[in-house]
């Protein structure tokens, strides 16, 4: 079996899929990747399931190596990225020969980048799942060193790039209403929605605390509840009146009051929000909501389709003399109508 070795390890990486559902009631959350899109452009890069787990990058990469010649995507937030000192293109996959060094730097324009393989991490599952979820114990941040084994690829093509999603630098969330939204009287709601806010940097898999001017908010009469189920999106305004937006690892109860909830498809955007970056929040209905996110999911569907081949200089092709470079050519001055008479 192949393995992928983590020669430097950045802070905070992890593996993750798309999560494990279903253990709520028991106390866990769905957990998985804070960027679930990006394991879907991942898959559709390498052709290939979108449940592979990958390695998810908080912040800024690593360097890392394969024994053997491995398929690789890379996905999520922008970062600077190698192959044995040359460049190479963020949103595509990527033959990494065996014993080449792939060097991940710092992100450029989002919190969470994701290295993805041909044939996905082979972990161990634990609940049905290879993600870590560290607030639950489950995993554990990836140091120096460690060799990760890599499932069988199916093979297929590398080179391969999808356009830059929009979900980076947006600052429109849309959120609908959640247990405690009427406890908030309208001015509060009203005052909530033509703020500009900024992420916080303290902000992690659990959640974002959103920075704002002026006032807090607070519901009348500073309503406190009894612990009740919470959820990823759920938007809990704490004892300062700052905003707290869930994220993937939250906790499954809770007792603040909830202005709203982030609809799940633009949970990402919060997720890549870079510290000091600009959100706003937009109430919708829930028919609304639920026609974003099935036009999400078509999205998501839909993500091969949009796979366009890389298109590279030639000078800067490291394994130039593997690709077919001559099939098909043909004679400038000939006439290939004319009849052979010989």
């Amino acid at each position: 079996m192949s393995a992928l070795t983590i020669l430097q390890a950045g802070p905070a990486m992890t593996v993750q899929d798309l999560g494990r559902p279903g253990y709520r009631a028991l106390g866990l959350t769905h957990g998985g990747a804070a960027d679930p899109i990006a394991l879907h452009e991942g898959a559709a890069l390498l052709n290939q399931d979108p449940g592979c787990a990958a390695l998810e990058m908080a912040g800024s990469g690593g360097q890392f190596s394969a024994d053997s010649d491995t398929r690789i995507a890379l996905a999520g937030a922008q970062m600077q990225v190698s192959i044995d000192g040359e460049p190479v293109a963020w949103d595509a996959s990527h033959l990494l020969p065996a014993g080449a060094t792939l060097t991940i730097g710092g992100a450029r324009d989002g919190a969470y980048g994701y290295l993805h393989v041909g044939g996905g991490i082979d972990i161990e599952p634990v609940m049905g799942s290879r993600s870590s979820h560290l607030a639950a114990g489950i995993g554990q941040p990836l140091a120096s060193g460690d060799s990760l084994p890599i499932s069988k690829d199916s093979g297929g093509e590398t080179s391969q790039t999808l356009p830059r999603d929009s979900r980076f630098g947006a600052e429109r969330v849309r959120i609908v209403a959640s247990m405690q939204t009427e406890a908030f009287d309208e001015e509060t709601r009203t005052r909530f929605t033509n703020t500009t806010f900024r992420r916080d940097a303290r902000a992690n898999r659990m959640g974002a605390r959103m920075d704002h001017d002026g006032d807090g908010f607070a519901t009348g009469g500073q309503l406190t509840i009894v612990s009740e189920v919470i959820t990823p999106g759920d938007i809990q305004i704490t004892g300062d009146g700052a905003p707290f937006v869930l994220m993937c690892e939250c906790q499954t109860t809770g007792g603040y009051p909830r202005i709203g909830t982030v609809i799940p498809c633009d949970l990402p955007i919060v997720a890549q929000a870079q510290p000091g970056a600009a959100l706003r929040f937009e109430f919708i209905d829930l028919d609304e909501a639920l026609a974003a996110e099935t036009r999400h999911r078509d999205a998501l569907a839909a993500l091969p389709k949009q796979r366009q081949p890389l298109l590279r200089d030639p000078a800067r092709i490291r394994d130039l003399l593997a690709y077919q470079l001559i099939s098909g050519v043909v004679s400038a001055t000939a006439d290939p109508f004319e009849e052979d008479k010989t």
